[in-house]
C-alpha cells in the first residue's frame, strides 16, 4: 500500500522528531532560553516510536530520518537506533554534531551511512552568538572524525542575509579536500523566529559570490530531491541550496513528519496535525488516521500565501516553533 496523496504524490520518507528539546539554543529555531520542551509523559517512548515506525515501513516507507531538537540527547538513542536499524529501511539522523564522539558505535550497528550536521558559520564568535553556546570546535572536531570513520558527511547552514551571508564561499571550501556536502538553506518563517523577508537570501543571491569565486557544475538529482546540487571543478565534495521559500520543491515531495509529542504533520508549513500517538495508545486505526493527514495534504506549502507577502506568511504560520515541529 502506498502512501498517496490527492496530487498523487507518494511518501516513503517520514521524519521523525526523537524530542523537542536541545543543548544549543540556536535563535532561529529555539527563540526563547527559557523554553523548557513538553513534559516527558507527552513525549512519544521509545516503544512508541519503534512500533509507529514499522506501520509506517509496512506501508511502503523506504527511509526514516530521526531528527530533534537534538535527537542524539535522548538516553534511549541507542534502542531506537538499533531496533529501527534492524528493519532494514535506510535510517539516517539530522544532528548538531556535538555528542557524535559517545554514539560512533551505536550509529554504525545501526546501518547509518550519512550524517547530517547542522553548523550555520565557521567562525567561533558568530557560532556562540548564534547557538548561546561555544561549542564550535568539538563540532569541527566531530566532523572530521565522522568523516575519519567512513560516515557521509552533510553539513547544513542556515543563509540569513547579514548575518552569515559573508561565510558562504568559507563554507564551499570545504569540500575541496574533503567528501562533504555543504547545503545552504533558505531562511524559513517559524513562530517567533524574527523571520522576515529581507533576511532571506535567495539561491540566486548564494551563488554570487560562489560564482564570483569558482567554476562549477549542476549535479544531477532525483525528482525528490530538496537540495539543488552542485560541483566545483576539481573538488572532491559538492555544495548545494534548499530553496523552500523562493523556489519551493513542493510538486515532489515524498516527505512526512511526526513531532515528539506523536503529532503527524503532511507538510513543514502545515498548521494542522493529527494525533498519531493517541490513536496508537488507544488501539486506534493508525492507517486511517495517516490516511487521513495525506488526503488534506495542500498542494504546496501547506497553504501558505507567498513568501513575499510577509505580514500574511507570518499570520499564517503554524503556532509552533521549529523545535517543536522538527528538522
Amino acid at each position: 500500500m502506498a502512501l498517496t496523496d490527492t496530487y498523487g504524490r507518494v511518501h516513503d520518507y517520514l521524519r521523525i522528531s526523537l524530542t523537542d528539546k536541545c543543548n544549543l539554543r540556536c535563535n532561529y529555531c529555539m527563540p526563547s532560553e527559557l523554553y523548557k520542551g513538553l513534559p516527558n509523559k507527552h513525549l512519544m517512548a521509545a516503544d512508541e516510536i519503534i512500533s509507529i515506525s514499522k506501520t509506517f515501513i509496512d506501508l511502503g516507507v523506504k527511509k526514516i530520518r530521526l531528527t530533534g531538537g537534538e535527537p542524539l540527547i535522548r538516553k534511549d538513542i541507542g534502542k531506537i537506533l538499533t531496533e529501527i536499524g534492524k528493519t532494514g529501511c535506510q535510517l539516517d539522523i539530522t544532528s548538531n554534531g556535538i555528542f557524535l564522539d559517545k554514539h560512533w558505535e551505536n550509529l554504525k550497528a545501526a546501518g547509518i551511512k550519512t550524517l547530517n550536521l547542522s553548523i550555520d558559520t565557521l567562525k567561533q564568535d558568530r557560532f556562540l552568538e548564534i547557538t548561546r553556546r561555544d561549542e564550535l570546535t568539538k563540532v569541527l572536531s566531530n566532523i572530521k572524525k565522522a568523516g575519519e570513520l567512513g560516515f557521509k558527511v552533510k553539513l547544513n547552514c542556515v543563509v540569513i542575509a547579514g548575518f552569515n551571508d559573508d561565510e558562504i564561499v568559507d563554507f564551499v571550501a570545504l569540500t575541496e579536500d574533503s567528501d562533504i556536502d555543504v547545503r545552504f538553506i533558505e531562511f524559513m518563517p517559524f513562530n517567533d523566529n524574527k523571520w522576515e523577508w529581507h533576511k532571506v537570501v535567495s539561491m540566486a543571491k548564494i551563488l554570487e559570490p560562489i560564482d564570483s569565486n569558482y567554476t562549477y557544475s549542476r549535479l544531477e538529482r532525483p525528482k525528490n530531491s530538496t537540495s539543488k546540487d552542485f560541483q566545483v571543478e576539481g573538488f572532491k565534495g559538492n555544495f548545494g541550496i534548499i530553496s523552500s521559500v523562493t523556489s519551493p520543491f513542493c510538486s515532489g515531495c515524498n516527505r512526512i513528519r511526526l513531532t515528539a509529542d506523536g503529532k503527524l504533520r503532511n507538510c513543514l508549513f502545515s498548521k494542522k496535525e493529527f494525533d498519531l500517538l493517541s490513536v496508537h495508545r488507544e488501539g486506534g486505526n493508525l492507517v486511517e488516521t495517516i490516511q487521513n493527514c495525506l488526503t488534506e495534504k495542500k498542494e504546496r506549502l501547506g497553504g501558505l500565501p507567498e513568501f513575499e507577502q510577509e505580514k500574511e506568511v507570518l499570520d499564517a504560520i503554524s503556532e509552533r516553533s521549529m523545535i517543536g515541529i522538527g528538522g
